[in-house]
């Protein structure tokens, strides 16, 4: 998928490691920007006015997760994030903006606050505390 509004950051064996969503990306039909592949799928899902999403429940389903994906959307604000691979290489660094969605998978990722900013953070539960978290 080639958009300038979408980046994906691939670790140096082709690992997806991140794929930043810019606010102004907006698909014209229903598409999913995530490999079927990865745990945590994002996608847009367009509807015409007057459009019908009937009326449903998720099933329970069993799924084997591996490793922790995080999605992150800059709700007002602006920061830098940088991003490394599993051996704490910097792979990139790119400044997000109000608007901006980043779904973190593979390897680790730090950030700078450039001004007040608020983050709306997604990912699987529950926390388990600081234990989870390799810090270096």
């Amino acid at each position: 998928m080639e958009n300038k509004n979408i980046e994906f950051i691939n670790s140096k064996t082709h690992t997806p490691a991140c794929i930043i969503i810019r606010a102004g990306y907006q698909p014209s039909q229903t598409s999913f920007i995530t490999q079927p592949d990865i745990s945590q799928q994002v996608g847009f899902v367009v509807y015409p006015q007057g459009g019908v999403i009937k009326r449903h429940i998720h099933k329970m389903v069993d799924r084997h997760i591996r490793g922790n994906s995080e999605a992150l959307m800059v709700r007002q604000g602006r920061c830098e994030i940088d991003i490394f691979d599993q051996e704490h290489n910097l792979l990139a660094t790119r400044e997000l903006h109000t608007g901006d969605f980043v779904l973190m998978i593979f390897g680790g990722h730090g950030f700078r606050v450039l001004e007040p900013t608020v983050l709306l953070e997604v990912k699987l539960g529950p926390y388990p505390g600081p234990q989870e978290k390799e810090i270096f």
